[in-house]
């Protein structure tokens, strides 16, 4: 982990500045797009009571479904109520998405991906520059509305039509290119990622999602580093939130700040386990968002993340999990901070009384 860390401080020697830490609300968890505007303010006003007095304050990021205008009617007057509820309006977009009635000469065309692409859409080719104007477009919405933390996500898929475990040795097929053939596939995408920096301004938070590592570390502050996780199995969670915070805590601070994904709060996932994903998290110092399900928020969940928040503030440098070279989730970490705290050991337990489960979910 040690050599790992400093190949990646190697390959990345200016990150993009961040927060000491970014952490709140994202409600994609518990309502998977089925949103409003009244429980998005109800997510910031209940962050904002557990949220530590002093030192950074967290945020409330609205994820995908805050397109229904009638359940959005107006977004930059929701970012003002979200902050006079006391916490940081965030927003999630994927700028690569066009209308139905974009012009065909903007697009990437489904034909170029293959019959492997599990694309059911046309997206922007980002190297037109029109396509790319309205790409940007996005962005700048989102910040002209005070969202001071966007989110912006599917742009590998979108551009490539494959998702990553589908990609393996041929990212693309053998026919499939952008519109300009003069730049390759990587410096595209990194120029990419450097114009949605500039759209977002410098003020922005930017946190890529779906987007590829190396050629994300630098533009962005944040990266979600891995696959979903899951509100309704908690399998999915120990499978894939676990993992990626294992495994790419390398680029954490190095490439960008590591964001492993949410901690679900539902009515559908065992608390017993959510908690230990909570508690790993904060501990981590690495990215922490929560998906409070009302329903299934009471008086010990309130406590557990009142707790976790001000442990997010106060973790030290130092975290490693032990067994990382034998199984894909590891259940044992090492925390803490050589000069000021010492290090201490923690034993989680992931699995389930029914096992792990080897199907998707």
């Amino acid at each position: 982990m040690t050599a790992a860390r400093a190949f990646c401080a190697k390959m990345c020697d200016a990150p993009r500045p961040a927060p000491p830490v970014i952490y709140g609300s994202n409600d994609w968890y518990y309502a998977y797009g089925k949103n409003s505007a009244e429980q998005i303010v109800r997510d910031a006003e209940l962050i904002s009571s557990l949220a530590p007095p002093k030192g950074e304050r967290p945020f409330t990021v609205i994820d995908d479904g805050w397109k229904n205008k009638k359940a959005y009617p107006d977004m930059a007057a929701l970012a003002q109520d979200i902050r006079h509820q006391g916490t940081r309006p965030g927003l999630w977009i994927r700028p690569l998405e066009p209308p139905p009635d974009a012009a065909p000469s903007l697009l990437l065309p489904k034909e170029r991906f293959g019959a492997r692409s599990r694309r059911t859409g046309l997206t922007y080719d980002p190297t037109i520059p029109e396509a790319l104007e309205s790409v940007l477009g996005k962005v700048k919405e989102a910040t002209a509305w005070g969202y001071e933390l966007v989110k912006h996500d599917y742009t590998t898929f979108d551009l490539f039509g494959q998702w990553g475990f589908e990609m393996k040795a041929q990212p693309t097929s053998a026919e499939w290119s952008f519109h300009d053939r003069s730049r390759t596939n990587a410096e595209i995408v990194r120029e990419f990622y450097a114009s949605i920096r500039r759209a977002a301004g410098d003020n922005t938070i930017l946190i890529g999602c779906n987007t590829i590592g190396h050629l994300a570390a630098g533009p962005f502050e944040a990266q979600r580093t891995g696959d979903d996780v899951s509100g309704k199995n908690w399998e999915r969670t120990r499978r894939m939130g676990v993992n990626t915070l294992a495994y790419r805590l390398p680029q954490h601070r190095t490439f960008f700040l590591l964001d492993a994904d949410c901690v679900p709060i539902t009515t559908a996932t065992p608390w017993s386990s959510n908690k230990q994903w909570l508690d790993l998290v904060a501990r981590s110092g690495t990215v922490l968002f929560v998906s409070p399900e009302p329903k299934a928020v009471g008086a010990e969940q309130r406590q557990a993340l009142r707790d976790a928040f001000q442990l997010l503030l106060s973790a030290g440098e130092h975290v490693r999990p032990i067994e990382w070279q034998t199984t894909t989730t590891p259940d044992h970490w090492e925390f803490g901070d050589r000069h000021r705290l010492g290090y201490i050991q923690r034993k989680y337990h992931w699995y389930q009384n029914s096992g792990a489960w080897p199907f998707d979910v």
